[in-house]
């Protein structure tokens, strides 16, 4: 018997390369899918490759009707909700370009981030929980980032937004465990995807030198412990914010400079 026989899940930035691994894993672990993304054909064109499996919405999770719509219209089509799946996030390269420090980065910059990325999982989870509840209980996967809980040398509203996140997790973990609703995130290192190695090219090759084992995520491997987080099997993990990047963050700054240094005293 597959995890997720009989259950409905949604995913929200499903056309994405994170979002479609997602989907997969689900799918072919018996779930069915609502495929939502703010490029709605590609939501479409996702959910058709699986048939009845899948039904894909165009949705804009900053706003708060479409997201009430568009897990309505899942309710209407597969009679339930089980998982949802909070990955969406803002791509616009224009916004995310103005996403600097505090002294520079301009207002709308950082109200815009915030309001994707931090509100729209608000408005989802608010939407969502009524449903899951209404079906027994489930689990809210929320995708947060390695930048929510470490600095980097921009993108502060980024990061503020998915700390946001992290912290919505564990106040709704304990708010709704007891409608047998877990809420745990994911907070990624570097993941290559189609638009991540757009956005950040050779800068890539810069932190797989600090990954201690010498590569990069793939969407499969977070697809995997999404599909862990929102079965069953992890019953007891609640409120939980779980690390998925190859050791980057388990060692200090320098470790990588550190060891390159030993091995040329070594020679």
């Amino acid at each position: 018997m597959n995890r997720f026989d009989g259950k409905v899940a949604f995913v929200t930035g499903g056309a994405g390369g994170i979002g479609k691994a997602v989907i997969e894993r689900l799918i072919n672990e018996g779930a069915r899918v609502a495929v939502t993304d703010i490029f709605g054909d590609a939501a479409k064109e996702v959910a058709g490759a699986y048939g009845d499996k899948a039904a894909g919405f165009a949705l804009d999770i900053g706003d708060e009707a479409a997201v009430k719509a568009a897990i309505d219209a899942t309710i209407a089509a597969f009679g339930r909700l089980d998982v949802l799946v909070n990955n969406a996030a803002l791509t616009d390269m224009a916004t995310m370009m103005g996403d600097t420090d505090a002294v520079t980065i301009p207002n709308d910059v950082w109200e815009r981030t915030l309001h994707i990325n931090a509100t729209g999982y608000l408005y989802c989870c608010r939407h969502a929980i009524p449903h899951i509840a209404a079906a027994g209980g489930g689990a809210i996967v929320n995708l947060a980032s390695g930048s929510g809980m470490l600095g980097d040398s921009a993108r502060i509203a980024y990061g503020a937004s998915k700390a946001a996140v992290i912290s919505m997790t564990r106040y709704m973990a304990t708010q709704h465990g007891a409608q047998k609703i877990r809420c745990n995130a994911i907070a990624p290192g570097p993941i290559v995807t189609p638009h991540s190695r757009k956005v950040a090219g050779k800068e890539f090759d810069i932190i797989a030198r600090h990954m201690p084992m010498g590569e990069l995520g793939e969407p499969a491997d977070i697809a995997a412990l999404v599909a862990f987080l929102g079965s069953s099997e992890s019953r007891y993990i609640n409120g939980q914010v779980i690390v998925i990047d190859g050791g980057m963050s388990a060692h200090h700054a320098h470790v990588m400079d550190m060891m390159d240094y030993a091995a040329g005293q070594k020679g």
